[in-house]
Order: structure tokens, then C-alpha cells, then sequence
């Protein structure tokens, strides 16, 4: 009897493999790195095959830790950030490197080679950038094409085919080239709405008339939890399970984990609107669903069906969070490797610090978090961070306070997002949190007290491969919708309330955050 659940994830540095039951407990979870080139500038790349293979050793753990036979597994869902991979006619690699090494072939996300493209795009104004905010990221799809077809001609002659990451996985699964209206959607422009998927006129002003020849791309897209097919033989091989799975159509990865911890309410339209899933990682992004189309500057969307049959997806998101916690460490004198051992200590010490200094503590340190653009809600790839009020302090004490004010600069930047959410319309009485942030007591604080929202902690231990096993089920036959496997499969959560005492003090601070932003335009014009 097919009583289980794969669920696959695919981030910047790991791919995770997880093990569900029907009612959504998770039995068992493995990892496995992956490869991460780092170029010049803003260059980053990964290798296809590399994840492949990273993906399949942690499902065959997983599998194994859950003392389940692969005659039990019913279906299998990815998800995955939204890099690039290209392929060639023969669906082999192709290489997107500056060194030719044909191994990367894979433009990752967070990758920028694209910002003069993006920049291009956007001074058309478009009808089509209605969708995404009035604005091209170049963390999206059309900008990287533009480039690769710009600076790699020859390699552009020779492509077959261009996936966005977590549709590169199901083709590898079972064969079909079909994409998911997930991806599409949001990183493709891609308008799901309407009869004509692909708008020719914005191809054509991108240069990219020839790019769905090029790229193996129909005008048919999977919608959530739809069945792209079965395992192939090859592909079951080598993951460990067998051709009876079905697998179904992937999702970007932050919106697995919005359905993940909107799961309990997903069949609630009142409530849903009222609720946010905020994904916390090397990045951070703020997802929302509605029934009507909600268009605001700076955030990606309105997409229908990205992630929910009928409803439309706004997503508000910061490009480095986690990730500029990492930096923070890495280029402090006191700092060293970012690793979990370091962040606990710094945390730790903090805890020690704010007891002894109270408020007092990082006093006279502001930061702007835009080390790395800003995506919500200034829509500036080019954005750069501001630290003000740097002493000579050298010290791990020193570290501690920059740290701390670090936190508080990324949840004031997520109330800006919040705030700009607003004017078009949303109203959240509570953030449903997930991702490696809700590991980071001093961020859940935040989360709380600096946006005055109560924030839920999901039960369950993981909720982007709770997403992913959720779109499985419905592939497979379990569960008829998105919504109904939401409601078997919520694992409940904790909620955590606001103080109303650090009101005062996080307003205060979230006015200079405001202020340093113009002040930081002002310079930019001098």
C-alpha cells in the first residue's frame, strides 16, 4: 500500500530530501551539499549534474532512515530556488561559465551578470512588468537570457532546452519537459491569466523571439499539485525508488513553503487573505494569496496560480538575510566561519548583553541591509548596505552589537515590505514564520515586536518539504486540491504575541531606517 511522501528541496548550498506520511508527519530528513561556484562580480553557478546527484543521495538516506521500502512511496514533490539551467538540443549541459567549464551550467539566483538586462527591460515599461511590480529582477529568467544570448552566442545556438530549476528536476525525474505555472509565473513572465501565455511583444523587445524554440517551451504549464508523470526507470534507479511514483509539477521554493505554513487555512478564503507565510533563509521573501489581482511597485506579482488553484500570489522578499548574517561575521575581526556552532555563540553573548545593557544595547548603530540590492520594496538591484556609527571596536562584544543591529535592520526592512503590502490593499493580523530564521530566537523576537504582528511557528519541522509532500499528495491522488491537503496535513503551530512595550523603541528605529534610506538617495545624486 502507497501510504508515503517524498518530498525534495533544492537550496543554494544543500539539497534535502524528506519522508511524509499521509497526515503530514515528516519520519525522516537527509541533506546533501551541493556546489557553488562564485565568479567575478556578481557571478554564481551551479552544476546540474551536481544536484542531481546531491538529490539523489539524500533520498536514498532519507529512505533509508525511514525504514520504508520504495514499494510504499506514492509520490514525490520538488521544490527549488529559482536558478537556470540550460541544456542543449540532446539535453546535455551547456556550459554558462566565463572559465568554459562545461560542468556549470546553471545561472543561480542570486546571481546579478543580468542588471544592465534587467535595467533594459524595465525602461520600456512594458505592460507585462504590471506583473512583476513595474520591475525585472536580474535574479529573474528573461534578464539571464537576455545576457546569455547577448555575450554567449555560440553557446545560445547550440541550447535545446531552458529550465527553471525545480522544472529541471521533474524533467530528470520522468522525461517530460513540461513546466510549472509556479515557475513560469513568477521568474518567466509567463501571464497564466490569459490566453496567450507568452506575450510575443515582450519577447520580441527582449531579443528573445527565437528563445521558446531555443528553450523547449509550449504554451501548457502544470498548475499546483497537477502529475507531471511517473519515475523513469533510470531516474528511479537512482534515487532508490521505483516507476510506480508519481511525481508532480515543482514549485519555487519559498512558495512550497507558503503553502507549507499557510497549510491550516489554505481552505479558508476570509482567513488566508488575512495571513502571510514569511520564509526566512540566505534570503527572505513574504508571500500572500488573494482572490483578486493586487498590483504594487516593487513586489513581484500578481501570479496566478503560482502556488493555489484561483488565487493570485504577491511575494515581498529581501535578497540577502541569512546571508548577510553570515557576512556580518565573516568580515568582522572577531568573526571567523559563519557556522551554526558561531552564530549560537554570538546569540548566546547577545542574550548575556542585552540582560546587563537593556535597551542601551547597540545603541547608536543603524544599517541599512542592502548589501546585496534590494529587491521589496525599492525594486534596486544596485541598492547598497549603509552601517552607521562604527567605532574601533574590534572585539567579540563589538561583534555582538553589530550583529544585533544587523537583526533589527532586516525586520525593519520587512516592515517597509509589510507597509507597502498595505497600500495596495492587505491587512495581516498574523506571519506565519518558517525557514532556518525560526531558529534564531533573537529574529522570531523581532518578527514579533518590530512589525507588531503575532507570529506562528509551524509544528511541523520543516514546512518548505511539507509544500512539496503536499503538491506530491494531490499529484498522487490523495488529497483533490491544494486546500484539502493543507487541511489534512497542517501540523498546528505556536503563536507568538508582540510586546507592546517595544513599541515605542522599534518606531523610533524604523523612522531613521526611513531616514537613512533618503539619505542614502541623497548621496546617490551628489
Amino acid at each position: 500500500m502507497r501510504e508515503y511522501l517524498v518530498a525534495v528541496d533544492i537550496g543554494t548550498t544543500s539539497a534535502r530530501a524528506g519522508i511524509f506520511s499521509r497526515d503530514g508527519r515528516m519520519l525522516a530528513k537527509a541533506l546533501h551539499p551541493i556546489e557553488m561556484r562564485r565568479g567575478p562580480g556578481d557571478f554564481a553557478e551551479h552544476d546540474s549534474e551536481d544536484i542531481w546527484r546531491a538529490t539523489c543521495h539524500a533520498v536514498r538516506q532519507a529512505l533509508s532512515l525511514s525504514g520504508l521500502k520504495a514499494s510504499q512511496i506514492a509520490g514525490l514533490g520538488f521544490d527549488a530556488t529559482c536558478s537556470l539551467v540550460i541544456r542543449d538540443s540532446q539535453g546535455a549541459p551547456l556550459c554558462v561559465s566565463e572559465t568554459g567549464d562545461p560542468r556549470f551550467d546553471t545561472i543561480v539566483w542570486l546571481d546579478h551578470r543580468a542588471v544592465a538586462e534587467a535595467e533594459e527591460m524595465n525602461a520600456t515599461g512594458h505592460p507585462v512588468l504590471d506583473h512583476v511590480g513595474g520591475s525585472l529582477s536580474p535574479e529573474m529568467q528573461i534578464p539571464k537570457l537576455m545576457w546569455f544570448k547577448r555575450y554567449m552566442p555560440k553557446q545560445w545556438q547550440k541550447s535545446g532546452f531552458f529550465f527553471d530549476l525545480a522544472d529541471f528536476m521533474t524533467w530528470r525525474a520522468t522525461g517530460s519537459p513540461t513546466r510549472s505555472r509556479s515557475t513560469l509565473t513568477a521568474k518567466w513572465n509567463y501571464l497564466a491569466h490569459e490566453q496567450q501565455g507568452w506575450n510575443l511583444d515582450f519577447l520580441a523587445r527582449a531579443g528573445l523571439e527565437d528563445f521558446r524554440e531555443r528553450g523547449g517551451l509550449t504554451d501548457h504549464s502544470a498548475g499546483p499539485g497537477a502529475a507531471i508523470g511517473n519515475l523513469n526507470a533510470k531516474a528511479a534507479q537512482e534515487l532508490g525508488l521505483d516507476e510506480a511514483c508519481v511525481v508532480s509539477a515543482g514549485l519555487i521554493d519559498a512558495y512550497a513553503g507558503g503553502l507549507g505554513l499557510l497549510a491550516g487555512v489554505l481552505d479558508n478564503d476570509e482567513a488566508l487573505e488575512r495571513n502571510a507565510a514569511l520564509i526566512g533563509g540566505t534570503s527572505s521573501c513574504l508571500v500572500a494569496f488573494s482572490r483578486t489581482q493586487r498590483h504594487g511597485a516593487s513586489l513581484w506579482g500578481p501570479f496566478f496560480e503560482a502556488a493555489l488553484d484561483h488565487f493570485w500570489l504577491m511575494e515581498g522578499s529581501q535578497s540577502a538575510t541569512g546571508a548577510l548574517l553570515d557576512h556580518i561575521v565573516r568580515m568582522h575581526a572577531s568573526g571567523g566561519e559563519p557556522d551554526a556552532a558561531r552564530h549560537q555563540s554570538i546569540i548566546d553573548r547577545i542574550t548575556v548583553l542585552r540582560a546587563q545593557e537593556g535597551e542601551r544595547f547597540g545603541e547608536g548603530l543603524h544599517i541599512l541591509p542592502d548589501f546585496h540590492g534590494n529587491r521589496s520594496p525599492l525594486a534596486n538591484p544596485r541598492a547598497t548596505g549603509v552601517l552607521s556609527g562604527l567605532t574601533l571596536d574590534t572585539s567579540f562584544d563589538g561583534l555582538c552589537r553589530i550583529y544585533w543591529r544587523t537583526c533589527v535592520a532586516l525586520v525593519l526592512g520587512l516592515r517597509h515590505i509589510l507597509d507597502a503590502m498595505e497600500e495596495i490593499g492587505y491587512r495581516f493580523d498574523m506571519l506565519h514564520a518558517g525557514g532556518g530564521h525560526i531558529n534564531n530566537p533573537l529574529l522570531v523576537e523581532l518578527y514579533a515586536d518590530v512589525t507588531g504582528r503575532a507570529i506562528r511557528i509551524p509544528h511541523a519541522p520543516d514546512a518548505v518539504l511539507l509544500g512539496s509532500a503536499m503538491a506530491a499528495s494531490v499529484a498522487a491522488g490523495m488529497n483533490a486540491t491544494m486546500a484539502d491537503a493543507g487541511r489534512t496535513m497542517d501540523q498546528g503551530g505556536t503563536i507568538r504575541r508582540c510586546d507592546p512595550a517595544r513599541k515605542e523603541l522599534y518606531d523610533r528605529d524604523y523612522r531613521r531606517f526611513l531616514v537613512m534610506h533618503r539619505h542614502r538617495a541623497e548621496l546617490e545624486r551628489i
